[in-house]
This record gives C-alpha cells, sequence and structure tokens, in this order.
C-alpha cells in the first residue's frame, strides 16, 4: 500500500529563496500548490541539472562516454536476440533506464533484480509478482553466486529455445544503470561457461569496481558453442535528465551516481528521513535488546582447526577481534537511531520536526561510529561510515520503492495502475 507520507528533501542554500519547503510525495498524493513548486524548482535547474552538491553549481554528471555509450547501445540492442537488464533490487523501479525501455521492451527481455541478498524478500517477491503481472520475466539474483546466476541461464536458454533452432549465433545483451552488478554478472557466466567448455581458450574477465562508471566500452564474450552464444557486456549509462529528486536520491543513496555529485551529507539525511518515516528503527527493539542479552563469546562460534590448517593460507582467518568491533558498532548504530526515535515527541511529516530528530540522529551517530567530536569534517565521516553500513546490508534488507498498486475496475473498464 502506498504511503501518503512526506519525504523531507534538503537541499540547503539552493531552497531558501523559496517560500514554502520542498517535500517529496507521490504524484497521486501531490497537492496541486507542491506541483506548482516543484515545477519552479526543476526549471531552476536543481533537478534535471543534478545540482545537487552545495555551492558546486551545476555538475556536468553525464559525461561524454556515458553519451556515447548510450548510443552504442542503442545499436546493438537493434542486433540482440535477448536483453538481460540489471536492475537493483533494492530500487526496482527507480535503478530503470526510461531512455532505453521503449527499445528493450520490443525485444525478449529478462528483468534481472540484482544485489537480492541486499534487499527485503517480503517486498521483493512483490516485486517479481508485479512483474510477472505485466507479463514480463523477472528473476532476482545474486550475481556472486553461481546457483543464483545458473537459474538466470536457465531462463536465457528457455527464452531462446525457439530460436535456437534456426539461428547459428545468438546475442545477448547485458544492459543496466551504472554500479547494479552487470560486471559481476558477467564474471560469474564467464566462469559458469569456462566450466560446461573446458576446450575453450580463456576468457577475459570484466573490470569490476566499487565506483559507478567503470567499464568503458562495449565487449562480446562467448559463452557457448553450437550455437555460438555471446554475451555483450556494456557499460552503465543514466538518462540525460533524472525525471525527479526522489529517483535521483535514491540512485545516489544505493551507488549509482556518484556520491560527489549529490553529497554524503545529503545522502545521510534523506536515508535517515527514510528511516524515520517508515519507522524501521522501531522494529529493531528486539534485536537490540537481544544483542545486549548476549556475550561475544555467545554471538561468534571459536574456530576449530585440523591438520589442514596448519599449511600456509592465502586469505588470512577473520580477525575475531575485528568482528566484535564492527558487530557492537552495528548494535550502536541500531540503539542509537531507535531511542532517539523511540523518545522522538514530535511529527515525522512536519518539515521542522523532522529535521531537528536527524540533526539529533547525527549526534548520537558520531558518538556509535566513535568519530571524535572535535574530528575535522565529523559529519562527513559519520555519513560515508552510515551510507557504509547501508550498502554493505550491514543494516539489514531494504527496498526503497513501493510495489505500484493496481487497481481493478469493474468489467468493460479500464484497468488503472497508480504508481
Amino acid at each position: 500500500m502506498l504511503y501518503p507520507h512526506l519525504l523531507r528533501c534538503f537541499f540547503g542554500e539552493e531552497l531558501k529563496n523559496l517560500r514554502k519547503p520542498l517535500y517529496l510525495l507521490r504524484s497521486c498524493y501531490f497537492p496541486e500548490k507542491i506541483v506548482m513548486l516543484l515545477k519552479k524548482t526543476v526549471k531552476k535547474g536543481l533537478i534535471g541539472g543534478m545540482s545537487f552538491a552545495k555551492d558546486a553549481g551545476k555538475v556536468n554528471w553525464f559525461p561524454g562516454h556515458m553519451a556515447a555509450a548510450t548510443r552504442a547501445i542503442r545499436n546493438r540492442l537493434k542486433l540482440s536476440d535477448l536483453v538481460i537488464e540489471v536492475r537493483d533490487a533494492r530500487i526496482p523501479l527507480s535503478s530503470a533506464n526510461e531512455d532505453l525501455q521503449s527499445q528493450m521492451s520490443a525485444k525478449r527481455r529478462i528483468i534481472a533484480l540484482n544485489k537480492k541478498d541486499l534487499a527485503n524478500p517480503n517486498v521483493l517477491n512483490k516485486w517479481t509478482r508485479h512483474f510477472e503481472s505485466s507479463q514480463q520475466d523477472c528473476i532476482a539474483i545474486n550475481a556472486h553466486s553461481r546457483s543464483s546466476v545458473m537459474k538466470l541461464l536457465d531462463l536465457v536458454e528457455l527464452k531462446l529455445k525457439e530460436v535456437i533452432a534456426r539461428e547459428p549465433t545468438l546475442l545477448v545483451m547485458v544492459v543496466g544503470v551504472p554500479n547494479v552488478g552487470k560486471s559481476a554478472l558477467i564474471n560469474s557466466v564467464h566462469q559458469i561457461a569456462a566450466s560446461r567448455f573446458p576446450v575453450q581458450e580463456r576468457l577475459k574477465r570484466a573490470t569490476v569496481g566499487p565506483l559507478p562508471g567503470v567499464t568503458q566500452d562495449i565487449a562480446g564474450f562467448k559463452i557457448a558453442h553450437r550455437p555460438s552464444i555471446y554475451v555483450l557486456d556494456s557499460p552503465g549509462v543514466l538518462v540525460p535528465s533524472i525525471p525527479d529528486i526522489e529517483t535521483g536520491l535514491k540512485l545516489a543513496l544505493s551507488g549509482s551516481v556518484k556520491d560527489s555529485v549529490v553529497g554524503e551529507e545529503r545522502i545521510a539525511q534523506y536515508f535517515l528521513a527514510i528511516l524515520n518515516i517508515r519507522g524501521t528503527p522501531l522494529h529493531w527493539k528486539y534485536l537490540v535488546e537481544g544483542r545486549n542479552e548476549g556475550s561475544h563469546a555467545d554471538c561468534i562460534d571459536k574456530p576449530s582447526y585440523n591438520l589442514k590448517d596448519l599449511r600456509h593460507q592465502r586469505t588470512k582467518q577473520p580477525d575475531s577481534s575485528a568482528m566484535h568491533y564492527v558487530g557492537d558498532m552495528i548494535s550502536e548504530v541500531q540503539r542509537s537511531l531507535y531511542t532517539t526515535l523511540s523518545e522522538f515527541d514530535g511529527d515525522t511529516e512536519d518539515e521542522n520536526d523532522l529535521e531537528c530528530l536527524i540533526e539529533q540522529q547525527f549526534e548520537v551517530l558520531q558518538k556509535a561510529l566513535k568519530i571524535p567530536n572535535k574530528a575535522s569534517e565529523a559529519r562527513l565521516m559519520v555519513s560515508k561510515k552510515f551510507l557504509t553500513l547501508f550498502r554493505t546490508g550491514r543494516l539489514g534488507p531494504f527496498i526503497l520503492d513501493d510495489v505500484p498498486e493496481t487497481v481493478t475496475n469493474p468489467p468493460n473498464s479500464r484497468r488503472v495502475v497508480v504508481l
């Protein structure tokens, strides 16, 4: 069910000239005055130009290589027999490249919701059912899991079954916005192909990096014989203009837009706003209490050793003290956010109340993350560490996009999908 809560967007100096604060709402809940205010903000370049970074002016976040890559992708899509559109499972809707949707929908397509290990499984199931109800093949995957990728390849083979009989060479193209895990998926496919076809020459691996925009060109990799199947990897490309602020912030929060474009502090503020509005920290009560009751010895099993362990190991065993430190830090972060929200007597839908709550949470997070009060750029350090906890799944699984509600009207009427 769509929630009619207000999402406060923190744009500092840029919004001082506006008479009223800017809220982020679903379009079906937009009051007329807020719609007009949002349009004025767009004209000022705060959305279309992605001028998120404070005092940075208009940011050129759509560089020349991305524009060239988009043209190359369009040309190769015409030749592809099947498209694997990789999306971030935490933002199944926001991570879609709208500029390529019309061209991809005309092809055989599979939507692969990657990073399912970071997404809420219950909500993810609703998303897969939503796509299936729209007659769209969709599968949730973890690009680093062999079994997960195997299921995707089985679906690819099923989709190409009728084409395999009459075509000697097939092209499968992998497309997606930056940092959704396309290259990691390609590497997993390579490993599976190498095990299936050991007579092949050694396959080149795709470049993988933590920052968006690592892949700079389109390359083809042969993964099967008879018929010959090639997988085309492609760089992540965004649309030249992000449609709305909320979509841009979700892309930034998940790592598809570089942090420097938006600013780590604003991304962290946005994430805290989401947590508070949804009341997520309140669900950490029993988790926090359970951790406080248990001891470190009870939480982590002691490693067992045998004679094989005496041999030289390339990778070191996990440091138990480091695990204790990280576990304690996560518990303290969750406890701090739970305490501040549970003791909060304001209204999270009120702009001023929510802003005061978030300011208080930044202070307790600084202590929880053990950042010195006198440290320069302490707030920035808090934001970076807090975002890292979210992006690595340490704070739990999340899905930021809401599943669209399908409203079924009486017979002889059109079905309406409310976004």
